[in-house]
């Protein structure tokens, strides 16, 4: 309690407060940003009487989680399902990760949601995550939906998402990232991601190269485990259409999906498979897999802004995604020159995505991004200049300078390539056009 007799934050701010006074608020309800655990959020769920989603997948992993849930909704609508889908980090507006039937929730419902859990807890200390799960899950509840789809904020054993029993369990990839909280090697990372999965209820893996811990998981507590490349797969063909070929049989000449990028097709077939495995309850034709897969939008995900020079944006923060973003970058045609915007978090393996996108850039603008865990341009510079990059590096206070320097330096068969955290992406999203 303050000195004042308060609870940390201040005092509730009430059901009729605007939702960026309760944001505030619940920031300040624990003592550390990350807390991993389920003992609290069981026990404020209990309080709350919350009762769980008719039916849940939960998707983990280091890589394509957001898109993998991104399919799962736009194909589950397309089917007449009413959704709802929780994820995080938001770019924008925190409503980004509470949407019902494919829309935001309004500020009032997140308030109603928020409010209902402050109700409950007495004093239990929340993280944000932690309120800001509780509450979603109570929105769902009060929209009266079909199907969540929850995705898992860090690693999965311990993360708040996973208090909800799923109905059907995915692990898009496990790469490093996070090690502090997870392990430092794909084994560790990986048997903390399997936890999402249930006894004898479906079980995913994203990737062609599963880490045996993983595996052994899901094989001890009898979870179906289905792999990409065994169990089910994407083909690409010639003329820019792809075949799903699943446990369930096959489904042809579907559309690439709206989402760019070649990992793309993995994602999609992950969610198939799924999908598949839940038909019984909510059945997919054919047609409808088409109009997913083509409606389907998610922002900071090689998402090119209209205009010249081309501006592609794109959350990439880790090797593995990076390594993607510049496989992504080689087949997206020809640009004289690319000119990074890169702005990175201290905690990350900034070395690593450096190395990884390093042969598809040209010019390098780094900046300090606006988070507390920032990498500082000078320390960004310093291991560009240990590659032999200095002289191509250029370092900036803000990714706004950075962004404008860089248009201003761009001719029109140039690229502009944003990336390096979400705050990045978001940073330059916000500014005018």
């Amino acid at each position: 309690m303050s000195a004042a007799g308060e609870p940390p934050g201040g005092r509730s701010p009430g059901a009729a407060a605007p939702l960026a006074a309760w944001l505030d608020y619940i920031a300040a309800q624990h003592p550390a940003k990350i807390a991993l655990g389920l003992e609290r959020v069981l026990e404020v769920m209990g309080r709350m009487g919350l009762a769980p989603p008719p039916f849940a997948f939960t998707v983990g992993g280091t890589n394509g989680k957001g898109s993998t849930c991104a399919y799962l909704e736009s194909i589950l609508r397309v089917a007449g399902c009413r959704t709802g889908l929780y994820t995080s980090p938001h770019l924008l507006r925190y409503n980004e990760r509470v949407r019902v039937a494919g829309e935001e929730a309004p500020d009032e419902a997140i308030v109603r949601g928020l409010a209902r859990v402050e109700a409950a807890r007495a004093g239990v200390p929340l993280t944000y995550f932690e309120f800001g799960t509780l509450a979603a899950l109570a929105t769902f509840e009060e929209a009266a939906i079909d199907v969540a789809i929850l995705e898992v904020g860090l690693g999965g054993r311990l993360d708040a998402v996973n208090a909800i029993d799923a109905g059907c369990a995915i692990v898009s990839s496990v790469d490093l990232d996070h090690q502090a909280w997870l392990g430092d090697d794909r084994e560790a990372i990986g048997r903390e991601k399997a936890h999402i999965y249930r006894p004898g209820r479906p079980a995913l893996f994203g990737d062609a190269e599963p880490p045996a811990s993983l595996v052994e998981h899901a094989r001890a507590i009898g979870a179906p485990l289905q792999v990409l490349g065994r169990d089910f797969r994407a083909i690409a063909h010639e003329s820019r259409q792809w075949d799903f070929e699943g446990r369930r049989g096959a489904r042809r000449a579907l559309p690439l999906p709206a989402l760019r990028g070649p990992w793309q097709l993995a994602n999609a077939a992950t969610a198939l498979a799924a999908l598949d495995e839940v038909a019984d309850r909510f059945p997919v034709s054919l047609g409808e897999v088409k109009r997913g897969l083509t409606s389907v939008r998610l922002a900071g995900r090689l998402q090119v802004l209209p205009g010249r020079p081309q501006v592609v944006l794109d959350v990439a923060h880790n090797p593995h995604a990076a390594r993607a973003l510049a496989r992504g970058l080689g087949e997206m045609g020809y640009a004289n020159r690319t000119i990074a915007v890169f702005a990175i978090l201290a905690d990350k393996d900034i070395a690593g995505v450096v190395e990884a996108v390093a042969a598809r850039v040209d010019r390098w603008h780094v900046a300090t991004v606006a988070s507390e865990r920032a990498a500082g341009a000078d320390q960004v510079a310093a291991i560009l200049a240990a590659r032999g990059l200095g002289p191509a590096t250029r370092a900036f206070a803000t990714v706004r300078a950075a962004h404008e320097a860089a248009l201003r330096e761009a001719g029109p068969d140039d690229r502009i390539l944003v990336f390096g955290s979400f705050h990045t992406v978001a940073e330059v999203l916000e500014l005018p056009r």
